[in-house]
């Protein structure tokens, strides 16, 4: 039955063709564990996916009930500690090992032409997830995020030229209410989430593509 569901699909999409180009592609000698962050970094961010998705079934953005949809997601649900930890801590190990990545591809000078896009595909992709944890440390809407959030929309309001009008659309006001929790989840959960899979779409195709940069 299987056999006959791949026969069917490669004679349709060619998946056999497909699969035998990824298995027997050769990875250069030089390649070693220093080389194992970028895929960490998306392991991380299918585990984010994952979690994130369960957790929006229970969580309700607002001033009053986001607080405690997160202690009903704590106290009630089925794993739900483990699965807003997992969460929680899979964002900063993210935020570290995109770090961890680029700082391996400047030493190994991998920006080097005919690299460049793919260098600035992943500065940008750098940013958004730094984003993603800024965007979700709102979302429980208790003391710590608050002035976490609030912090840092008025560290974004003192950038010259733009902080004023970036402070404004961060909180969709004057100050943080249901209006900045909206924006905020709106950001986190779809426009995100769209963004960076079309850049890490683009990055992964780069990468097969040119091939691994050899060390300086």
């Amino acid at each position: 039955m299987s056999l006959g569901v791949v026969d069917f699909l490669d004679e349709r999409l060619d998946v056999r063709r497909i699969s035998r180009e990824f298995a027997e592609h050769k990875v250069p000698d030089h390649v070693n564990w220093l080389y194992c962050f970028g895929g960490i970094t998306f392991l991380c961010f299918l585990i984010q996916a994952a979690t994130g998705v369960l957790l929006a079934f229970y969580y309700r953005p607002g001033s009053d009930t986001a607080y405690t949809s997160v202690l009903h997601i704590m106290d009630d649900m089925p794993y739900g500690v483990v699965i807003r930890s997992l969460h929680a801590w899979t964002a900063n190990i993210m935020i570290i090992m995109v770090i961890v990545h680029m700082l391996r591809v400047f030493f190994h000078g991998a920006y080097r032409p005919p690299r460049e896009l793919n260098w600035v595909t992943g500065v940008l992709l750098f940013f958004m997830t730094v984003t993603f944890g800024f965007s979700g440390y709102l979302l429980p809407m208790n003391q710590l995020s608050y002035w976490a959030t609030k912090v840092g929309t008025e560290i974004a309001g003192a950038m010259p030229f733009v902080g004023g009008y970036l402070q404004d659309f961060l909180l969709a006001g004057s100050k943080i209410g249901d209006a900045t929790l909206t924006r905020f989840y709106t950001i986190h959960v779809i426009i995100l989430p769209i963004v960076l899979s079309m850049f890490l779409a683009a990055h992964f195709y780069m990468i097969r593509k040119q091939g691994i940069a050899d060390p300086l």
